[in-house]
């Protein structure tokens, strides 16, 4: 992950109208405003640390680490539950954004932005095809430009945007017709903007630094390598037959993992995703093995391994 950028605004995704976008928050719905609450989300998660609730991991942590911690913040801290789980979020919090490691920015890509390095002809390619608006068209949220303090890109916008990928047999849940994830709208966000429709389906753009890394793509992992999730872009309109299961009739059950109610929240307008059945599609193959070329120099520690 490319971790918190220094002078990015952490906020809570808005809809202040009917046509902004929400932005800003953290985890693929935005749910949480601060690094703090992202921290301990994972902790407090059944899915990713096996604790039921906060005493549990409260209980745990105490066990483990209670000597260090009581040292570090004091015996009053650790035997309140609500300020410790909370001073152990603010640490968390404070190593991701001290620690290099977290925004090392040190690819490839880092070094040809610094004029260090040259990318390959493939590589170069993949670039122009990631910018050109008509083409892969991915820079319009993977911002991948230096700001004008110098800062290196993010690789996101912190936007939200319905994409419509196909659903993942491999997810429990989805066992149920009925369940859904849709992002902002739950099932793992509950306020204000999880109630407003044009919310629902819509997931955050996450940063591509590391993309090559991760193994999984998308917000429910459905696809496992950069050509799969590139190849989705460019034939989920095109050629939609390759993306999505068939319906008993026969007919392609499109945009599967989405409630025909908030399928007109996907994205049909910006290219490469405003093409129809039949149409070429914005990248052919060679030119989706450039692209992925190309996310292969957001990979850290590209300096290190020249030495």
């Amino acid at each position: 992950m490319a971790g918190p950028v220094a002078g990015q605004p952490l906020v809570k995704a808005v809809a202040a109208a009917d046509n902004a976008v929400p932005q800003g928050g953290m985890f693929w719905d935005g749910r949480a405003d601060s690094l703090e609450d992202q921290a301990l989300g994972p902790l407090l998660s059944p899915f990713e640390m096996a604790n039921s609730d906060a005493q549990a991991l409260y209980d745990k942590i105490k066990a483990g680490y209670g000597a260090q911690l009581t040292a570090l913040f004091g015996k009053q801290v650790m035997e309140d539950q609500s300020m410790a789980l909370s001073e152990i979020g603010f640490a968390l919090a404070r190593y991701q954004v001290e620690d290099p490691s977290f925004h090392s920015y040190s690819s490839k890509y880092d070094a040809y932005l610094r004029g260090q390095t040259q990318l390959t002809p493939a590589e170069q390619r993949g670039l122009a095809l990631f910018d050109d608006p008509k083409k892969g068209n991915c820079a319009s949220c993977h911002l991948d430009k230096r700001g004008g303090d110098g800062q290196m890109p993010a690789f996101t916008d912190y936007e939200f945007e319905a994409l419509g990928v196909p659903r993942n047999p491999d997810i429990s849940a989805n066992a149920d017709r009925l369940y859904f994830d849709l992002g902002i709208c739950g099932p793992m966000r509950h306020d204000e903007f999880s109630a407003q429709p044009q919310n629902c389906g819509l997931f955050k753009t996450p940063t591509l630094r590391n993309v090559a890394e991760r193994g999984v793509y998308f917000h429910n992992g459905v696809y496992r390598t950069l050509e799969e999730a590139t190849r989705f872009y460019v034939a989920r309109d095109t050629d939609p037959a390759s993306i999505y299961p068939k319906n008993p009739d026969g007919s392609i059950d499109k945009f599967n993992d989405m409630p025909e109610a908030y399928r007109g929240n996907i994205d049909v307008i910006d290219a490469p995703m405003d093409r129809k059945p039949g149409q070429p599609p914005a990248l052919n193959e060679t030119e989706i093995g450039d692209v992925v070329a190309f996310l292969k120099t957001l990979t850290d520690g590209w300096g290190a391994q020249q030495r």
